[in-house]
């Protein structure tokens, strides 16, 4: 039996019928301005195969009342999970990746007079206060994870499965100076597993706490598995400049995550069963919230969902909302809001997906949160197979 209530609300699409395909990108990011009045968007010419070198990603704004989509910049540096890592900079600012003079870089550019500043590297995500942000080689990403770096830039580190001057590099924007805080070889070197040392190694699905002062990270390396490619992922967290490492989770998998406050992550993951206080092999995939630098590990709402998915929680912390793969129910993707005090969840909507997109070229629904905690945005193709964006009023359900 379901341990949610199926409460489907309302969705409207807020991008134009206009025969464009328009996405924002991931989960950890807000969409809306700090007023909850603007989106920004991805806008692209085509879908369900890899963007080709050369072939551009129209980012800008959206009025979700009028539908109205508002131009900012073309770029080379995008993908199909995480766009140009487009973001708000400020209220009359925002913050995307480009390409110049063959390296990748950010752009920040002013919505209301166009002006643009450059920064030395392409960003990956930013501190609440826009002081810093983290990089990494988008490059290496696009060929070790298709679909979350990008395509075209020859990469230095190619012939290296653990490259000692590439990682983490943290930018400190003011400065427009970049520094290497963690490489890949020290972390391959310090946390070895059985296969790792011989195989490629990267750096993903990096996060500020919210006060800016640690940072949490994934390291993958490469695997097979009956001539599959596929890969296995240790989690940890560090301090700002790269200290203080600290192996959150070191047992097998980490998937989607997000910082609840400065010390709690929630993170759907392998924990392995523990019988009798001692470790088995038996694995327990669930959503879990962990507590830094601590090994207190504990689970959330265990069998409620369908299995993975992108989990993020409300601006109050109250809530998660979270989402499903199509596991064989009718290729639907599933929304979900789940209340951290009481254990109510909701299935709030579900939106077919087409099952002949590549996997690099998925739509995942991705919800983000508005501001005010009231409204949900997410991507979907459940139209015609068209990329759109939609929004949804939670506040029925919330308050």
């Amino acid at each position: 039996m379901d341990k949610y209530v199926k409460k489907h609300l309302p969705v409207k699409a807020v991008t134009p019928d206009d025969g464009y395909h328009y996405f924002f990108g991931y989960f950890d990011k807000y969409q809306f301005n700090s007023n909850d009045t603007l989106l920004l968007a991805n806008r692209i010419s085509f879908t369900a195969r890899q963007p080709r070198f050369g072939e551009k990603n129209t980012v800008g704004i959206l009025e979700p009342d009028t539908q109205k989509f508002t131009p900012m910049a073309e770029t080379l540096a995008w993908n199909w999970q995480q766009g140009s890592m487009l973001q708000w900079f400020s209220d009359h600012e925002i913050i995307y990746n480009d390409v110049e003079d063959g390296q990748y870089v950010s752009r920040i550019q002013d919505i209301n007079n166009g002006k643009i500043r450059t920064l030395c590297r392409p960003i990956y995500c930013l501190t609440n206060d826009r002081k810093y942000a983290i990089s990494v080689n988008f490059a290496r990403l696009g060929r070790e994870r298709p679909g979350y770096g990008y395509d075209g830039l020859e990469d230095p580190t190619i012939d290296f499965a653990h490259p000692e001057n590439d990682g983490v590099f943290m930018l400190d924007i003011e400065k427009n100076q970049a520094e290497l805080v963690i490489s890949i070889d020290q972390i391959s070197r310090a946390y070895p597993r059985e296969g790792m040392a011989n195989t490629p190694s990267w750096f993903n699905h990096l996060l500020f706490n919210p006060s800016g002062t640690r940072f949490a990270f994934f390291h993958r390396w490469r695997t097979w598995n009956n001539n599959i490619r596929w890969h296995l992922t240790h989690m940890f967290t560090a301090n700002r400049d790269g200290s203080d490492i600290y192996p959150l989770n070191l047992e097998d998998m980490s998937s989607h995550y997000a910082w609840l406050n400065d010390r709690e992550i929630i993170n759907f993951a392998n924990h392995f069963i523990r019988e009798r206080g001692n470790l088995t092999d038996k694995k327990d995939w669930q959503y879990y919230r962990f507590v830094d630098q601590t090994t207190q590990v504990d689970c959330v709402a265990r069998d409620y969902f369908p299995g993975d998915g992108h989990c993020i929680g409300s601006p109050d912390q109250k809530w998660m909302v979270t989402d499903s793969y199509p596991y064989g129910n009718g290729d639907q993707r599933q929304l979900f809001l789940y209340e951290f005090a009481t254990g109510k969840a909701f299935e709030i909507g579900s939106f077919w997906a087409d099952p002949a997109y590549p996997v690099p070229t998925r739509c995942d629904l991705h919800s983000r949160w508005s501001h005010d905690g009231k409204k949900l945005t997410f991507d979907s193709i459940h139209e015609q197979s068209r990329r759109r964006i939609y929004l949804v009023d939670v506040s029925e359900i919330i308050g």
